[in-house]
């Protein structure tokens, strides 16, 4: 990610498709907002939209559980699968903790989400990665930067966000979700925090304040081909690729906003 604008981010929202899928994503939002369920059982929307999406981060990773058993099992510690998906239902319940901190502590919030998605304070987690020390992603096949360059762009990162500036929430959640995949500044469980930083934007910025809109369904749902063929657009830097990026977070959230309708369809019907 590169521009010589004043305020990057923003200046991302001339990229081609971008002003689109913005204009998209706020008149999604606000339809879902308006749902008649949304003014009495906001509470109920948000829980489900957190399991719902705490399960797409999940299936992203490797671990593709249905919803069900992700709603009836209690140990989270058997295998790999087990663990990677526990690690999602736990930032899934960590993110909502950490929006006050966000814009005044960026990388703060970033070792407390690796700490929460790893459960466990070994030597390594809860921090950037060393020199030696292995880059824990699955999903991703691009050489990992090095830890000197990561503790930079993590930098860089971090006084665009606490700059604030005009940039829609769209474009800066999809930046934040794409240059932490990039980077991978954790030894494990980097596209699970990738993708909680990214709702921790959306919830943050106002755009989704109660959190029903799960980006993460969204990105699940379009498949982890299709994922990772947006990301390689991103590390591409060019303006087509990074536009594509932030038009498929768009569409992601879109998708959320569709589970959560839904949700409060039949809740409305009163079968949920």
């Amino acid at each position: 990610m590169s521009t010589h604008a004043s305020d990057p981010l923003a200046a991302l929202g001339s990229l081609p498709g971008v002003a689109d899928a913005v204009d998209s994503v706020r008149k999604a939002v606000d339809r879902v907002y308006g749902h008649r369920v949304m003014r009495r059982r906001s509470n109920e929307i948000s829980s489900e939209a957190a399991l719902r999406g705490a399960r797409g981060s999940a299936a992203l990773a490797g671990a593709d559980w249905a919803l069900e058993e992700v709603r009836r099992r209690t140990d989270f510690s058997a295998d790999p699968e087990a663990r990677t998906v526990g690690a999602a239902l736990r930032l899934g319940a960590e993110a909502g903790q950490l929006l006050s901190i966000w814009r005044q502590s960026p990388l703060r919030v970033l070792a407390r989400l690796h700490l929460v998605a790893a459960g466990d304070p070994g030597a390594s987690v809860g921090r950037p990665r060393l020199d030696g020390e292995s880059v824990g992603e699955p999903l991703i096949e691009a050489p990992a930067p090095a830890p000197a360059e990561v503790a930079g762009r993590l930098d860089g990162l971090a006084e665009l966000i606490v700059a604030g500036g005009d940039a829609p929430a769209l474009v800066t959640a999809a930046v934040v979700h794409g240059e932490l995949l990039a980077l991978r500044p954790f030894t494990s469980y980097n596209g699970l925090v990738a993708r909680a930083a990214e709702r921790i934007v959306l919830v943050g910025s106002g755009l989704d304040p109660k959190a029903i809109c799960p980006a993460e369904v969204g990105h699940a749902e379009q498949g982890r081909a299709a994922y990772v063929a947006a990301f390689e657009g991103y590390l591409s830097g060019t303006p087509e690729g990074v536009g594509a990026w932030i038009a498929h977070c768009g569409r992601s959230v879109e998708l959320g906003v569709r589970e959560s309708t839904a949700v409060c369809e039949a809740l409305q019907r009163g079968a949920a």
